[in-house]
Protein backbone atom coordinates (compact mmCIF):
# COMPACT_ATOMS: atom_id res chain seq x y z
CA UNK A 1 0.00 0.00 0.00
CA UNK A 2 2.69 2.31 -0.93
CA UNK A 3 4.46 2.13 2.60
CA UNK A 4 0.91 3.29 4.23
CA UNK A 5 -0.22 0.45 7.11
CA UNK A 6 -3.23 -1.61 6.07
CA UNK A 7 -4.64 -0.35 9.60
CA UNK A 8 -4.29 3.03 9.07
CA UNK A 9 -5.69 3.36 5.31
CA UNK A 10 -8.86 1.34 7.42
CA UNK A 11 -8.83 3.85 9.98
CA UNK A 12 -9.33 6.40 7.70
CA UNK A 13 -11.75 4.82 5.68
CA UNK A 14 -13.72 4.62 8.42
CA UNK A 15 -13.63 8.20 9.39
CA UNK A 16 -14.89 8.76 5.81
CA UNK A 17 -17.65 6.31 5.61
CA UNK A 18 -18.79 6.85 8.97
CA UNK A 19 -20.29 10.15 8.47
CA UNK A 20 -22.02 9.14 5.34
CA UNK A 21 -23.71 6.12 6.92
CA UNK A 22 -25.08 8.62 9.77
CA UNK A 23 -26.63 10.79 7.30
CA UNK A 24 -28.62 7.90 4.91
CA UNK A 25 -29.85 6.33 8.56
CA UNK A 26 -31.05 9.94 9.57
CA UNK A 27 -34.19 9.99 7.50
CA UNK A 28 -35.62 13.20 9.34
CA UNK A 29 -32.65 14.76 7.68
CA UNK A 30 -33.60 13.41 4.44
CA UNK A 31 -36.96 13.93 4.29
CA UNK A 32 -36.14 17.53 4.96
CA UNK A 33 -33.83 18.24 2.01
CA UNK A 34 -36.10 16.17 -0.32
CA UNK A 35 -39.20 18.47 1.07
CA UNK A 36 -37.11 21.23 0.64
CA UNK A 37 -35.85 20.28 -3.10
CA UNK A 38 -39.75 20.07 -4.12
CA UNK A 39 -40.33 23.62 -2.45
CA UNK A 40 -37.52 24.84 -4.98
CA UNK A 41 -39.15 22.76 -7.86
CA UNK A 42 -42.44 23.97 -6.88
CA UNK A 43 -41.42 27.79 -6.62
CA UNK A 44 -39.87 27.62 -10.11
CA UNK A 45 -42.82 26.65 -11.58
CA UNK A 46 -44.75 28.72 -9.89
CA UNK A 47 -42.26 31.97 -10.82
CA UNK A 48 -42.58 30.72 -14.66
CA UNK A 49 -46.13 30.69 -14.66
CA UNK A 50 -46.62 33.66 -13.16
CA UNK A 51 -44.64 35.30 -15.65
CA UNK A 52 -46.68 37.76 -18.05
CA UNK A 53 -48.18 36.13 -21.06
CA UNK A 54 -46.56 38.37 -24.46
CA UNK A 55 -49.25 39.67 -26.83
CA UNK A 56 -49.22 40.81 -30.55
CA UNK A 57 -52.10 43.22 -30.95
CA UNK A 58 -52.78 43.45 -34.93
CA UNK A 59 -55.11 46.56 -36.29
CA UNK A 60 -53.95 46.31 -39.59
CA UNK A 61 -57.17 46.68 -41.72
CA UNK A 62 -57.84 46.47 -45.42
CA UNK A 63 -61.56 47.08 -45.31
CA UNK A 64 -63.35 49.39 -43.32
CA UNK A 65 -61.45 50.68 -40.35
CA UNK A 66 -63.07 51.74 -36.74
CA UNK A 67 -62.88 54.86 -35.08
CA UNK A 68 -62.67 53.20 -31.81
CA UNK A 69 -59.47 51.14 -32.64
CA UNK A 70 -56.93 53.56 -31.26
CA UNK A 71 -59.15 52.98 -28.29
CA UNK A 72 -58.85 49.64 -28.16
CA UNK A 73 -55.48 49.67 -28.64
CA UNK A 74 -55.12 51.94 -25.21
CA UNK A 75 -57.50 49.82 -23.33
CA UNK A 76 -55.47 46.56 -24.20
CA UNK A 77 -52.10 48.18 -22.75
CA UNK A 78 -54.33 49.09 -19.86
CA UNK A 79 -55.77 45.77 -18.90
CA UNK A 80 -52.48 44.19 -19.61
CA UNK A 81 -50.60 46.62 -17.10
CA UNK A 82 -53.38 46.66 -14.58
CA UNK A 83 -53.85 42.90 -14.30
CA UNK A 84 -49.89 42.21 -14.82
CA UNK A 85 -51.12 39.02 -16.83
CA UNK A 86 -49.95 39.99 -20.01
CA UNK A 87 -47.56 42.55 -21.65
CA UNK A 88 -48.59 43.94 -25.86
CA UNK A 89 -46.98 44.93 -28.44
CA UNK A 90 -48.62 46.30 -31.48
CA UNK A 91 -48.66 45.67 -35.48
CA UNK A 92 -50.61 48.62 -36.89
CA UNK A 93 -48.95 48.85 -40.59
CA UNK A 94 -47.97 46.69 -43.10
CA UNK A 95 -44.70 47.11 -42.23
CA UNK A 96 -44.69 46.00 -38.94
CA UNK A 97 -46.67 42.46 -39.58
CA UNK A 98 -44.00 42.09 -42.29
CA UNK A 99 -41.38 41.98 -39.35
CA UNK A 100 -43.36 41.03 -36.23
CA UNK A 101 -45.44 38.49 -37.64
CA UNK A 102 -42.47 35.70 -39.29
CA UNK A 103 -42.88 32.48 -37.95
CA UNK A 104 -39.76 33.08 -36.78
CA UNK A 105 -40.73 36.21 -34.60
CA UNK A 106 -43.71 34.86 -33.51
CA UNK A 107 -41.86 32.59 -31.54
CA UNK A 108 -41.22 35.55 -28.47
CA UNK A 109 -45.52 36.05 -28.26
CA UNK A 110 -47.82 33.69 -26.42
CA UNK A 111 -50.95 35.01 -28.86
CA UNK A 112 -52.07 37.44 -31.09
CA UNK A 113 -55.02 39.70 -30.41
CA UNK A 114 -56.99 41.01 -33.53
CA UNK A 115 -58.29 44.12 -32.35
CA UNK A 116 -61.07 45.61 -35.21
CA UNK A 117 -58.84 43.80 -38.21
CA UNK A 118 -60.71 44.02 -41.22
CA UNK A 119 -60.02 42.50 -44.91
CA UNK A 120 -57.40 40.30 -46.18
CA UNK A 121 -54.00 41.23 -43.89
CA UNK A 122 -50.59 40.74 -45.53
CA UNK A 123 -49.52 37.77 -43.21
CA UNK A 124 -45.91 36.63 -44.51
CA UNK A 125 -47.59 32.61 -43.77
CA UNK A 126 -51.22 33.04 -43.62
CA UNK A 127 -51.10 28.99 -43.11
CA UNK A 128 -48.11 29.34 -40.80
CA UNK A 129 -49.68 31.62 -38.84
CA UNK A 130 -52.48 28.98 -38.41
CA UNK A 131 -50.79 26.28 -37.78
CA UNK A 132 -48.75 28.68 -34.70
CA UNK A 133 -51.62 28.99 -33.15
CA UNK A 134 -52.84 25.63 -33.70
CA UNK A 135 -49.20 24.23 -31.77
CA UNK A 136 -50.60 25.79 -28.36
CA UNK A 137 -50.88 29.00 -28.69
CA UNK A 138 -53.72 32.29 -27.46
CA UNK A 139 -55.75 34.02 -30.46
CA UNK A 140 -58.50 36.27 -29.36
CA UNK A 141 -60.32 38.43 -31.66
CA UNK A 142 -63.06 41.71 -31.40
CA UNK A 143 -65.70 42.59 -33.34
CA UNK A 144 -64.53 42.69 -36.93
CA UNK A 145 -62.14 40.23 -36.17
CA UNK A 146 -64.56 37.93 -37.98
CA UNK A 147 -65.06 40.42 -41.10
CA UNK A 148 -61.10 39.33 -41.46
CA UNK A 149 -59.61 37.06 -44.25
CA UNK A 150 -63.29 36.06 -45.61
CA UNK A 151 -61.44 34.42 -48.57
CA UNK A 152 -59.09 32.03 -46.41
CA UNK A 153 -61.26 29.14 -45.01
CA UNK A 154 -59.22 27.99 -42.20
CA UNK A 155 -59.12 31.29 -40.46
CA UNK A 156 -62.99 30.93 -40.70
CA UNK A 157 -62.20 27.39 -39.59
CA UNK A 158 -60.31 28.43 -36.16
CA UNK A 159 -62.16 31.37 -35.74
CA UNK A 160 -64.89 29.64 -35.60
CA UNK A 161 -67.68 32.23 -37.31
CA UNK A 162 -67.73 34.88 -40.03
CA UNK A 163 -69.41 38.52 -40.17
CA UNK A 164 -72.20 38.28 -42.81
CA UNK A 165 -73.78 41.23 -41.97
CA UNK A 166 -75.24 44.57 -39.97
CA UNK A 167 -77.78 46.47 -39.03
CA UNK A 168 -78.33 49.48 -37.75
CA UNK A 169 -76.88 49.89 -33.41
CA UNK A 170 -79.48 48.77 -31.16
CA UNK A 171 -79.30 48.23 -27.59
CA UNK A 172 -80.07 44.08 -26.92
CA UNK A 173 -80.20 41.51 -24.04
CA UNK A 174 -76.99 39.28 -24.16
CA UNK A 175 -77.92 36.02 -22.56
CA UNK A 176 -74.77 34.91 -20.41
CA UNK A 177 -74.27 30.85 -21.71
CA UNK A 178 -71.83 30.45 -19.27
CA UNK A 179 -71.89 32.15 -15.70
CA UNK A 180 -68.56 30.13 -14.52
CA UNK A 181 -66.43 31.39 -17.26
CA UNK A 182 -63.54 34.07 -16.48
CA UNK A 183 -65.19 35.86 -19.58
CA UNK A 184 -68.53 35.90 -17.99
CA UNK A 185 -68.64 35.13 -14.80
CA UNK A 186 -69.08 38.65 -13.92
CA UNK A 187 -72.44 39.29 -15.64
CA UNK A 188 -75.73 38.54 -14.58
CA UNK A 189 -77.70 36.74 -16.72
CA UNK A 190 -78.36 38.79 -18.93
CA UNK A 191 -75.79 41.74 -20.61
CA UNK A 192 -77.47 44.62 -21.97
CA UNK A 193 -75.37 46.86 -24.23
CA UNK A 194 -75.62 49.01 -27.03
CA UNK A 195 -73.27 48.82 -30.28
CA UNK A 196 -73.10 47.04 -33.40
CA UNK A 197 -74.39 43.47 -33.49
CA UNK A 198 -73.10 41.48 -35.72
CA UNK A 199 -75.14 38.04 -38.01
CA UNK A 200 -72.51 35.73 -38.12
CA UNK A 201 -72.46 32.86 -40.81
CA UNK A 202 -70.49 29.44 -40.94
CA UNK A 203 -70.98 29.35 -37.63
CA UNK A 204 -71.50 26.22 -35.72
CA UNK A 205 -72.78 25.78 -32.58
CA UNK A 206 -71.38 22.49 -31.90
CA UNK A 207 -67.95 23.32 -31.97
CA UNK A 208 -68.01 26.16 -30.18
CA UNK A 209 -68.21 27.16 -26.94
CA UNK A 210 -70.87 29.75 -26.53
CA UNK A 211 -70.45 32.74 -23.61
CA UNK A 212 -73.02 35.23 -25.19
CA UNK A 213 -76.08 34.75 -27.42
CA UNK A 214 -78.88 36.27 -28.61
CA UNK A 215 -82.34 34.09 -29.04
CA UNK A 216 -83.85 36.92 -31.45
CA UNK A 217 -82.96 38.50 -34.17
CA UNK A 218 -81.24 42.01 -32.76
CA UNK A 219 -83.25 44.41 -34.88
CA UNK A 220 -86.42 42.03 -35.78
CA UNK A 221 -86.58 40.32 -33.31
CA UNK A 222 -87.36 36.84 -34.92
CA UNK A 223 -86.55 34.02 -33.42
CA UNK A 224 -83.14 32.40 -33.89
CA UNK A 225 -80.01 31.56 -32.57
CA UNK A 226 -77.30 34.94 -32.80
CA UNK A 227 -73.77 33.98 -31.13
CA UNK A 228 -72.23 37.13 -29.95
CA UNK A 229 -69.22 35.74 -27.75
CA UNK A 230 -68.13 32.41 -27.91
CA UNK A 231 -64.71 30.20 -27.08
CA UNK A 232 -62.64 27.02 -28.27
CA UNK A 233 -60.20 24.53 -28.19
CA UNK A 234 -57.81 24.86 -31.94
CA UNK A 235 -55.77 21.61 -31.18
CA UNK A 236 -53.83 22.51 -28.59
CA UNK A 237 -54.47 26.48 -29.17
CA UNK A 238 -57.31 28.69 -27.50
CA UNK A 239 -59.52 30.68 -29.16
CA UNK A 240 -62.05 33.75 -27.87
CA UNK A 241 -64.13 35.61 -29.69
CA UNK A 242 -66.60 38.41 -28.84
CA UNK A 243 -68.35 40.53 -31.73
CA UNK A 244 -68.65 43.33 -28.95
CA UNK A 245 -66.65 46.28 -29.61
CA UNK A 246 -67.80 47.96 -32.34
CA UNK A 247 -68.08 51.61 -29.95
CA UNK A 248 -65.68 53.76 -28.44
CA UNK A 249 -68.35 53.73 -25.16
CA UNK A 250 -68.25 50.10 -25.48
CA UNK A 251 -64.23 49.98 -24.66
CA UNK A 252 -63.39 52.76 -22.73
CA UNK A 253 -65.76 53.95 -19.93
CA UNK A 254 -64.04 57.44 -19.68
CA UNK A 255 -64.95 58.14 -23.59
CA UNK A 256 -67.48 60.74 -24.40
CA UNK A 257 -68.39 62.11 -27.91
CA UNK A 258 -67.64 65.74 -28.68
CA UNK A 259 -70.77 66.61 -27.42
CA UNK A 260 -70.07 65.19 -23.46
CA UNK A 261 -71.97 62.32 -24.34
CA UNK A 262 -72.58 58.56 -24.52
CA UNK A 263 -75.07 55.54 -25.28
CA UNK A 264 -73.36 53.00 -22.67
CA UNK A 265 -72.82 53.74 -19.00
CA UNK A 266 -69.38 53.26 -17.75
CA UNK A 267 -70.73 50.25 -15.96
CA UNK A 268 -70.98 48.48 -19.61
CA UNK A 269 -67.99 49.51 -20.07
CA UNK A 270 -66.12 48.26 -17.13
CA UNK A 271 -68.30 44.80 -17.63
CA UNK A 272 -66.84 44.55 -21.29
CA UNK A 273 -63.04 45.42 -20.11
CA UNK A 274 -63.72 42.04 -17.61
CA UNK A 275 -65.18 40.36 -20.31
CA UNK A 276 -62.32 40.49 -22.72
CA UNK A 277 -59.46 40.48 -19.71
CA UNK A 278 -61.32 37.36 -18.96
CA UNK A 279 -61.04 35.85 -22.15
CA UNK A 280 -57.67 37.03 -22.51
CA UNK A 281 -56.50 35.22 -19.55
CA UNK A 282 -58.08 31.73 -20.14
CA UNK A 283 -56.78 31.77 -24.12
CA UNK A 284 -53.72 32.24 -22.89
CA UNK A 285 -53.94 29.27 -19.75
CA UNK A 286 -54.22 31.67 -16.41
CA UNK A 287 -57.52 31.31 -16.23
CA UNK A 288 -59.86 28.13 -16.25
CA UNK A 289 -63.09 27.97 -17.89
CA UNK A 290 -64.83 25.51 -20.02
CA UNK A 291 -64.30 24.87 -23.62
CA UNK A 292 -67.10 22.15 -24.49
CA UNK A 293 -68.87 23.08 -26.97
CA UNK A 294 -72.81 23.01 -25.23
CA UNK A 295 -75.44 20.08 -26.83
CA UNK A 296 -78.15 22.59 -26.56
Amino acid sequence: MNGVPFNKVSVERVKIIRPILEFMKNKSLRSSIACFSSLICAFAISAQAAMPGKLLVVTVTKGFRHSSIPTAEKVLGELGQKSGAFTVDYVRNDQEMAEKMTLAALRQYDGVIFANTTGDLPLPDRQGFIDWVKSGKAFVAMHSGSDTFHGFPPYIEMLGGEFQTHHAQVAVECINQDTKHPATRHLDATFRVFDEIYIQKNFHREQVHGLLALNAHPNDKTPGDYPIAWCKMFGKGRVFYTSLGHREDVWDPDWTDKNGKRENSREVSQAYQKHILGGIQWALGLEKGDATPQTK
